[in-house]
């Protein structure tokens, strides 16, 4: 039986509170029932990423609970088991010393097992008498009893994460395939719509996926491809009444070119031309950073607040829109020069989505003007892209309207 007094690790290891503390909860503990050793391995094994513990840790720990000899670990027994390094390194697949020491340490510190050290730091165990174990010196196994329903709870835990996990991933793959696909037929059958625009944001949010991505990064992208899917599933519902205004594909080619107003020729930066100066009429003044370019109405559903500065309350071309920009950057206090330099990098049309995103949350930012220059900045070294903004707006947007619903 163990007693109620708490020990210190031998030599230089460092005594710490939240060992002391481990220790005072395993003794508190001492009426828990009896549980199967291997049903709480499992469940440790299980939880092993929320308790720090590698795979080799958990084979340390298999090899401990090997040198129990009973198959459910009780209170009214010894728990402590005393195994040399080498019997260690031998039922755990020939493990090094030093990983093994590394090991030990680790479950020591998720708090799975306790050190009862020796005087001299030796592991051992005194018979009495009667032959029985009257002392003990070792790894102490008691916290498995302690903590057995929180290792429960906690492989629960991860197995729910791992469901939603997999459950995200299937989705975000089946609306990607969607998105891919449905754009590829607007684009095929020249259908009306910003289709190079819903491509270049595929692309882009397609681009933001990580190797090996956790739960929140797939949320995150799920909820960017689902709002790209609202986006293009919109423009396909247009495809009756555009067949209806447009004769022919030709001539619905034609009517882009002419007529559009959201055509993404006006993504590019006007210059104007100043007195005595002639610039090449098929030469562009050249930019380090390409204008991104995103549906119109993706970006009036993300800056809501800035089509109550277009003609008559409401924008219905990107040229509004950049009017629109030019306004409300006055009223934000940002400066002619920190616009234009804006324009330079990120196009007028990129300048314009980037004023909104800033007017959107003006009660955040201290200096819109300033804001907009680091972020251009940041654009020029290839470190700023407004498609993260953008969707971050129209996430934010999406969740105060379920709240007033």
């Amino acid at each position: 039986m163990e007693t109620g007094y708490i020990t210190t690790p031998f030599g230089r290891r460092p005594m710490t509170l939240a060992l002391v503390k481990r220790q005072v909860e395993t003794e508190q503990m001492e009426s828990a029932r009896p549980i199967d050793k291997w049903r709480v391995f499992r469940d440790v094994g299980d939880a092993r990423s929320r308790l720090g513990l590698q795979d080799r840790a958990l084979a340390v720990l298999n090899a401990l609970l090997s040198f129990y000899p009973a198959t459910e670990l009780c209170h009214d027994t010894n728990l402590i088991v005393f195994p040399s390094n080498t019997q260690l390194s031998a039922r755990s697949n020939g493990i090094a010393g030093t990983t093994l020491r590394k090991c030990l340490g680790m479950l020591v510190d998720a708090g799975v097992i306790i050190r009862k050290d020796s005087p001299n730091g030796k592991r051992y165990a005194r018979k009495g008498n009667e032959g029985g174990i009257e002392d003990a010196y070792g790894f102490s196994l008691a916290p498995l009893i302690a903590r057995a329903s929180e290792f429960a709870a906690l492989a629960q835990d991860v197995a729910a994460e791992q469901r939603r996990f997999r459950i995200t991933k299937d989705r975000l793959t089946i609306v990607r395939r969607d998105v891919r696909k449905l754009i590829t037929v607007g684009m095929e059958e020249n259908l009306p719509g910003d289709w190079a625009a819903a491509e270049a944001s595929f692309v882009e949010i397609v681009g933001r996926f990580v190797r090996r991505p956790t739960l929140d990064n797939l949320t995150a992208s799920l909820d960017e491809m689902s709002l790209l899917h609202e986006e293009v599933s919109r423009m396909l519902e247009t495809r009756e009444e555009s067949k209806k205004s447009d004769g022919n594909d030709n001539a619905s080619g034609c009517h882009k070119q002419n007529s559009n107003t959201e055509s993404f020729n006006e993504l590019e930066p006007r210059f104007e031309k100043k007195p005595g100066e002639k610039l090449e009429p098929t030469k562009r003044p050249e930019r380090k950073v390409e204008p991104e370019v995103f549906p119109l109405s993706m970006v009036l559903r993300a800056c809501p607040e800035i089509s109550t500065f277009g003609p008559g309350g409401s924008i219905g071309s990107w040229r509004e829109l950049m009017s629109a920009a030019i306004t409300v950057k006055s009223m934000l206090g940002v400066s002619p020069s920190a616009y234009e330099e804006c324009c330079e990098v990120m196009g007028q049309a990129g300048a314009a989505i980037a004023i909104g995103c800033i007017y959107e949350r003006a009660g955040h930012i201290n200096s819109a003007g300033g804001y907009l220059r680091d972020l251009t900045a940041k654009a020029r070294r290839g470190e700023f892209s407004l498609g993260p903004m953008l969707f971050a707006q129209l996430r934010a947007n999406s969740a105060h309207g379920k709240a007033l619903a």
